[in-house]
């Protein structure tokens, strides 16, 4: 099975969203800061996008992610012209979907999407992207090898916050890399322990 890396962007006080999220903000008031780094002209961001699109071989997503960032991905996803399959995790297939898109609905759970991105991948990583409950349910089923912070140098104070009600136990992480930017600092951990 491919190796299954969670990615993210959030705000130094644990947040990958601020509040009030309405169709023409979804990542909330002033959200759109979080993403800002991966938009820039740093030449060490730039870098770390591109060996991203260059390892993963698919893409999960909840279907809240999809439905609030196609407008900005389009028939061609989140890595643009590499054009990986990005399989949307959602309880109702939508009725309408990009020409061409490389999107996939699983309607049947995590665990089946897992299994299909990983088959798509060809040995490659499989990224979970975007939303808070997404990445707390591939986290809580033990099935996350990787987690990758981009961590934003604001406070929102409020929103929608990424590791709050995770597990009962202790997940042990292990540093794996750091690189920091003046946008933000990218933080790469090994997940040790999974939940029980």
């Amino acid at each position: 099975m491919s190796k299954v890396v969670f990615d993210i962007s959030m705000s130094l006080d644990g947040f990958m969203t601020a509040s009030d999220i309405r169709p023409d903000e979804p990542m909330g008031e002033g959200g759109q800061r979080l993403v800002e780094w991966a938009l820039g002209e740093d030449d060490r961001a730039s870098e770390l996008l591109s060996r991203w699109v260059g390892s993963a071989g698919a893409v999960i997503a909840g279907r809240r992610t999809y439905d609030s960032s196609l407008p900005w991905w389009g028939a061609d996803g989140p890595t643009g012209a590499a054009r990986l399959p990005v399989f949307v995790v959602t309880h109702a297939e939508p009725e309408e979907t990009p020409d061409g898109g490389v999107y996939v609905f699983v309607t049947a759970g995590i665990e089946r999407a897992l299994e299909e991105a990983s088959a798509a991948a060809g040995g490659k990583t499989v990224t979970v992207m975007g939303g808070a409950d997404i990445g707390r349910q591939f986290i809580r089923a033990g099935l996350v090898d990787e987690i990758s912070i981009h961590l934003v140098p604001v406070l929102f104070g409020s929103g929608t916050r990424m590791f709050e009600q995770l597990s009962r136990d202790h997940i042990q992480l292990e540093p794996a890399d750091v690189i920091d930017t003046p946008a933000a600092t990218h933080l790469r951990y090994r997940v040790l322990d999974r939940p029980s």
